[in-house]
């Protein structure tokens, strides 16, 4: 009888490493500028570290679509110091949704991908000025789904 459980154990054991190693913990050097995360359940604070990019880090804002699935972000107001920003993007509505942040000559500056029920991460820069973030699937920023980054 130990004999059949030293069979049984191995396998199972070998099973489970497989199993925890099935996820997505994606740390490669993507040359693109998305990055898909976690879901977080963070309040819009839209300035965690707006005090400033001292040592190279970036400024953290978070913006999350409306979770009934309205064409709505949670807010359609953010600011920011210049310079590196990383956007932490909610999306937990079944409706896709994105955000792309424009310069005032409506060139792109960033943008997530479209996402359902979960949450992205993307890093751009910003110099002084104001940008506009809007969700680009059709109708959804004519529906409303926009807002202002002011940088400053």
């Amino acid at each position: 009888m130990k004999a059949s459980l030293k069979f049984l154990a191995v396998p199972l054991a070998v099973g489970a490493l497989v199993f925890a190693g099935c996820g997505s913990d994606d740390s490669s050097d993507d040359s693109g500028s998305t990055d898909t995360t976690t879901t977080q359940t963070q309040p819009a604070d839209n300035s965690s570290n707006a005090g400033g990019n001292s040592g190279g880090s970036a400024q953290v804002l978070t913006l999350a679509a409306d979770p009934s699935g309205a064409l709505a972000y949670d807010t359609t107001e953010l600011s920011a110091k210049p310079g590196k920003v990383t956007l932490d993007f909610t999306n937990e509505s079944p409706v896709g949704h994105d955000a792309v942040f424009e310069d005032a000559d409506g060139n792109e500056v960033g943008a997530t991908d479209v996402i359902t029920g979960q949450s992205t991460t993307t890093e751009f820069e910003v110099d002084a000025g104001e940008y506009t973030f809007y969700c680009s699937l059709p109708g959804h920023e004519e529906a409303g789904m926009k807002g202002t980054l002011t940088v400053k």
